[in-house]
């Protein structure tokens, strides 16, 4: 059945979507390839903040100490901080600062997570704990001003539900943590935005309501309260790699929606809400991530997360990332939008078509997302309808019928498409034998075979209306633009003289074709 979308807007178009990106731990920002994949990001999709790890972990060298003559120097080092957060200001993306892990100094134990060990235990003295974030923050707003500073998110933590993340899941002792650091940021400047809990699923019904009853009853600032969301089930290890099942895509939107859930009717309903990781997987080696079904799973997703948070956050952004050690493959299943030496997967073109939509939504569906500008482009999103492990196999192709406004007599029209085939450079790298590390003559075939399909034609409108019929392959993900046609009278054109025939050999040859 063919949707006929309206012509007037419902209203502008949600950019959650686009508020932030996750990265690897922030020593990674130091590299070159690290740096190329987040320029090319900016220059696509351009996301305002990023959320990464560890930027007071022991590999920034934040915390220095040195012992001399039985004595111990203490000082504050910020050259690697200084390094990253200078570059992410110079390609326009502002930090989300995630206040962890804990330098080794301070640690009260030697518990580490991932292969770069940053430590997840509380630290032994808060003071020196409170000394070292108000030093850090104070550093930032000397160097960039305090009305730069002021537009960083700044999160406790990450994750302090989980064991791994935080030694023993032990809730008061986060709590403390999280009230000497909000404490601490507002004695700096009480301008400076600070939240929590950053907690992942499953543990909603034990965690909102002690930290809610904990942060009103101490008068503890906050300024918004952040979750993580993945959709995948568990862990079916294979050598170097793991596979899980997947719930639906809305299950996403559900976790998105449980803060605003939980804190409904609390002193914290209202606060911004900021999923500060979002994916499918939550493993940085389930080949999912390289897929053209991962990023038909994730439109609906980019299309309605806006509608109940603030903003949510992709993990992350390239491959450039070891928290399972260094990855041994090219694919590998990695969080990134971009693999090693920036070639696209299939969810980097999704969010480089979010990135070209209209500012106005007309219409949004189960498989589309139609938006306008002022100007009178027109753009659809549209995508195959995917479940999780236990739905139904999609078909081979997927119809999406619509009945777009257009101004003028015509339009032109731009198609691009990913799919199991078309800019799919994991396909393209299965089809060349997996190589592990492929040369330079097999990278610029897979950056080539990465680029969406393109095709392109001229609609004629009928009432001010083209009807688009669009036949989407298995997975696939297209973006179309139409543009209103003013066409341009060039004196003595004619397409039809290009070899050079005058006039009465045009005439003729076209008696002869009517003949």
């Amino acid at each position: 059945m063919r949707t006929v979308v309206p012509t007037q807007p419902t209203g502008p178009l949600p950019d959650a979507w686009r508020a932030c990106v996750g990265t690897g731990r922030m020593n990674l920002a130091l590299r070159a390839d690290y740096r190329d994949s987040l320029a090319q990001v900016q220059r696509d999709i351009g996301f305002r903040h990023i959320r990464g790890h560890g930027v007071l972990s022991d590999d920034m060298g934040v915390l220095r100490t040195d012992e001399i003559d039985g004595r111990t120097h203490t000082r504050y080092a910020f050259s690697y901080v200084d390094q990253v957060h200078d570059f992410f200001l110079s390609v326009g993306i502002r930090p989300f600062l995630e206040l962890g892990f804990m330098p080794s100094q301070l640690a009260s134990g030697d518990q580490t997570v991932f292969w770069w060990k940053g430590n997840v235990t509380p630290p032994r003295d808060h003071g020196e704990w409170v000394a070292l974030v108000q030093a850090f923050l104070r550093h930032q707003i000397d160097r960039y001003g305090i009305d730069e500073v002021r537009q960083w998110p700044i999160e406790v933590w990450n994750e302090p539900n989980l064991t791994v993340f935080w030694k023993d899941a032990d809730q008061p002792a986060y709590f403390r943590l999280y009230e000497e650091t909000a404490r601490a940021i507002k004695d700096v400047d009480a301008s400076l935005q600070v939240g929590g809990p950053a907690i992942c699923g499953g543990s909603d019904d034990e965690w909102w309501a002690p930290f809610t009853d904990f942060v009103t009853s101490r008068d503890v600032p906050i300024d918004f309260v952040s979750r993580h969301a993945y959709s995948s089930g568990p862990v079916q290890r294979i050598p170097f790699g793991v596979y899980q099942t997947q719930m639906p895509p809305q299950d996403l939107l559900h976790q998105f929606d449980a803060p605003r859930r939980y804190l409904a009717g609390t002193p914290l309903a209202g606060l911004p809400v900021h999923i500060t990781e979002f994916n499918t997987s939550y493993r940085p080696d389930n080949p999912i991530h390289d897929t053209a079904y991962n990023a038909a799973f994730l439109a609906p997703v980019l299309a309605g997360g806006g509608d109940v948070v603030d903003s949510f956050s992709y993990w992350t952004f390239c491959d450039v990332f070891e928290e399972a050690d260094v990855p041994t493959s090219f694919f590998h299943g990695g969080f990134g939008m971009l693999t090693h030496r920036q070639v696209a997967k299939p969810t980097y073109h999704l969010y480089a078509f979010m990135a070209r939509m209209g500012r106005d939504v007309l219409a949004r569906g189960d498989d589309h997302l139609v938006c306008s500008d002022p100007d009178g482009r027109v753009t659809v999103l549209a995508w195959q309808p995917v479940g999780g492990t236990d739905a139904a196999d999609v078909a081979a192709e997927h119809r999406v019928e619509l009945s777009l406004p257009v101004r003028g007599d015509a339009a032109f029209v731009l198609r691009e498409r990913v799919n199991e085939h078309d800019g799919n450079a994991f396909a393209a790298w299965r089809e060349m034998g997996r190589p592990m590390s492929p040369t330079p003559r097999e990278l610029d075939l897979l950056r080539a075979c990465a680029r969406p399909a393109v095709e392109h034609d001229v609609a004629r409108a009928a009432a001010g209306r083209v009807e688009l019929d669009l036949t989407l392959a298995r997975h696939e993900v297209t973006f179309v633009e139409l543009t209103p046609v003013a066409a341009t009278h060039h004196e003595g054109l004619d397409d039809r003289r290009l070899l050079g025939a005058d006039d009465d050999r045009l005439v003729a040859a076209h008696e002869r074709g009517r003949a």
